[in-house]
């Protein structure tokens, strides 16, 4: 039977990192020794936010050919999560949508969208879908975001996407 493991981590006297396998046990403690065996240990979140446009302009330009942002991931990157944000709610018929392309291939099977009068994707009546999950972006990938489309009424402004997950 395997002990849980509680990620009290500290540090010795050597500068080694220690965590604690059980708190009921007094030595339970196993040595880490590499930075692998730490990140394994505590998964810890990590948020891309990028700006896609100004906080007050209202949004306009949307195209599936021409992205609004790009940028080269630094490191391999497990996406796990995404979502946008809006400074200023749209308003109409049509829906702020949204897609994120790793190396000109969507990661999404779902858009992105932001419902009339919301400021988040999170409360969007359809959520994003990741075609997998996680969803590995490689170091040096050319990320690409794009504005497929504008609200109705012109009135959304202040666009961010959030990619969400960690280290690969």
């Amino acid at each position: 039977m395997s002990l849980p493991i509680y990620p009290v981590v500290t540090m010795t006297v050597d500068d080694m990192v220690m965590y604690q396998t059980d708190p009921t046990l007094v030595n339970s403690k196993t040595q880490l020794t590499t930075l692998e065996q730490i990140a394994a240990l505590i998964e810890v979140k990590q948020v891309h936010a990028i700006a896609l446009s100004d906080e007050t302009t209202p949004l306009t330009g949307a195209s599936s050919t021409v992205p609004l942002a790009t940028f080269h991931m630094p490191y391999d990157f497990n996406v796990t999560e995404v979502k946008a944000g809006l400074t200023a709610a749209g308003g109409g018929a049509l829906l702020v949508t949204c897609d994120i392309q790793d190396d000109s291939v969507s990661i999404l099977s779902t858009a992105i969208t932001i419902d009339a009068g919301e400021k988040t994707s999170a409360t969007a009546a359809t959520p994003p879908v990741l075609g997998a999950n996680p969803r590995l972006i490689a170091t040096d990938s050319l990320v690409e975001l794009f504005l497929q489309q504008v609200d109705t009424d012109n009135t959304a402004a202040g666009l961010k996407i959030y990619l969400i997950g960690n280290v690969a």
